[in-house]
C-alpha cells in the first residue's frame, strides 16, 4: 500500500476528509505530505503544517479525531522516532545543564510573544473557568484555588518551584500576606517577574529545584513536573520533602497524560518543551510513596482545552504587533497551540491538581473546589 493510500484509510477512520467543504477537512497543498507523514508520524504532519503542505479551517477538532482513533498506531514504526525514544529511556535528558538550557528554549523566546498571548498576570498554565468569563478571570481564580488548597495564612513561607511570571506569588501575597520565594532557570522570566512583583515581599531566583535549600511551610509548583523527568521524579519528591515542614502542605499542578511516558512527542520535544515528559498519575504517585500522603486529586482538563484557545485567539489577533516571529514560527506556535487543545479535547492529556502532606499525626485534609 502507498504512504497516500495508507494515510487516506486513515483519515477515513477518523472522519476526516481530504480537500472537502467541512472545516475540519484537510486540505493537501503538496502530494509529499503522504510520505512525510507516513515516515516521521506526528512531527512529519506538524512540520508539513509550518511549510505549508497542508491547511485546515478548524486544525483542533481535525486533530481531535485523529487523536480520538490513535491514528499513528496504524503507521509502521519509524527508525528516527524509535531511536528518539530509546534515547530518553536510557538517558536522563532533564539534568541539571540540559534542564537549564530546555527551560531557556522555550521560556526565553521573547516577553513580547507572551505579554500579547496571557493575561494581564502573565499565567502560562490553565485557568479554572468553574465560574470565570474572560481569561483573565480564568487565571485568578485558578490563583485562589491553589492558594486555598494550600490553606494559606499570613505569615506562612510559600515557594513555588517553576513560577515562572510569578503571578501565583504576586496574589498570594496581596491576599493572603504571605512571604514567598519563587525560583525558574529561566533568566527572561525571572527579569520580568523581578520587574512586576516590585514592592512585593517576594524572592525571584535564577535556580534549579535541586539547588535549593531551606524549610518551607508551603510549597507549589504549576506546570513544572512536565519538565522534572521520569528518571528524576524520585529526585524531585525527596527534595520537596527535604524542603517541607512536618505539617505543611505541598500542591502540585499539571498536565498529566493517560498513560506512563518516557518521553514525549517528537513535534513538542523537537520545537515546543525539549526534554519535556507528561507523567502519568502512576508515575506521580509512585515517586511520592514512602515521602507523602496524597490528601486529593482534582482533574479540570477540559479547562486547558478553552484556555489554549484563549490564548490561540489572542496571539493571533497581535501577530502584526511582533513582526520579529516569521510566518514559519507563527504556524509553528499556531500548530502547537490547537494540537495542545485537541490532546486535551480527545481526553489523552488531563490537567490535574495533587495535594501532598507528610505523613504522621495531623488534622483532617478538607478539600477545596
Amino acid at each position: 500500500m502507498s504512504s497516500k493510500d495508507l494515510c487516506l484509510s486513515i483519515l477515513e477512520k477518523c472522519n476526516v476528509p481530504v480537500n472537502s467543504s467541512e472545516p475540519w477537512s484537510l486540505q493537501v497543498k503538496n502530494e509529499k505530505l503522504w510520505d512525510r507523514v507516513a515516515s516521521q508520524h506526528q512531527l512529519g504532519l506538524g512540520e508539513a503544517y509550518m511549510d505549508g503542505w497542508w491547511e485546515c479551517e478548524d486544525i483542533d477538532e481535525m486533530l481531535t479525531r485523529l487523536l480520538t482513533v490513535d491514528a499513528t498506531s496504524f503507521l509502521k514504526p519509524s527508525i528516527p522516532l524509535v531511536a528518539s525514544a530509546l534515547k530518553s529511556r536510557i538517558l536522563n535528558m532533564q539534568t541539571k545543564s540540559k534542564a537549564a538550557k530546555n527551560a531557556k528554549h522555550h521560556y526565553n523566546i521573547g516577553n513580547d510573544l507572551y505579554t500579547r498571548m496571557l493575561d494581564s498576570e502573565m499565567a502560562y498554565s490553565c485557568g479554572y473557568w468553574q465560574n470565570a468569563k474572560t481569561l483573565d478571570e480564568a487565571q485568578i481564580a485558578k490563583f485562589d484555588l491553589i492558594c486555598r488548597k494550600l490553606k494559606l495564612e499570613k505569615g506562612m513561607t510559600l515557594l513555588d518551584i517553576g513560577s515562572g511570571w510569578g503571578g501565583l506569588l504576586r496574589h498570594a501575597v496581596r491576599n493572603y500576606g504571605v512571604i514567598a520565594t519563587g525560583i525558574s532557570p529561566a533568566d527572561q522570566q525571572i527579569i520580568l517577574a523581578r520587574e512586576k512583583s516590585a514592592g512585593l515581599n517576594i524572592n525571584f531566583v535564577q535556580m534549579d529545584y535541586r539547588d535549593l535549600t531551606g524549610r518551607f511551610d508551603r510549597i507549589v509548583s504549576v506546570g513544572m513536573m512536565e519538565h522534572v523527568g521520569p528518571k528524576n521524579f524520585k529526585e524531585f519528591f525527596t527534595k520537596c520533602d527535604e524542603l517541607l515542614v512536618d505539617d505543611g502542605i505541598m500542591l502540585h499542578h499539571l498536565i498529566s497524560s493517560t498513560v506512563p511516558q518516557s518521553n514525549t512527542d517528537p513535534f513538542f520535544n523537537r520545537y515546543i518543551f525539549p526534554g519535556g515528559v507528561i507523567p502519568s498519575p502512576g508515575q506521580i504517585s509512585n515517586a511520592a510513596e514512602g515521602l507523602f500522603v496524597l490528601e486529593d486529586t482534582h482533574n479540570f482538563g477540559l479547562d486547558y482545552e478553552t484556555t489554549l484557545l484563549h490564548w490561540y485567539k489572542n496571539i493571533n489577533s497581535k501577530w502584526d504587533e511582533i513582526p520579529q516571529y516569521d510566518l514559519r514560527f507563527r504556524r509553528m506556535w499556531n500548530y502547537y497551540l490547537l494540537a495542545s487543545a485537541a490532546g486535551f479535547k480527545a481526553r489523552h492529556l488531563h490537567l490535574n491538581q495533587y495535594v501532598f502532606r507528610k505523613g504522621g499525626v495531623l488534622a483532617p485534609y478538607l478539600p477545596v473546589r
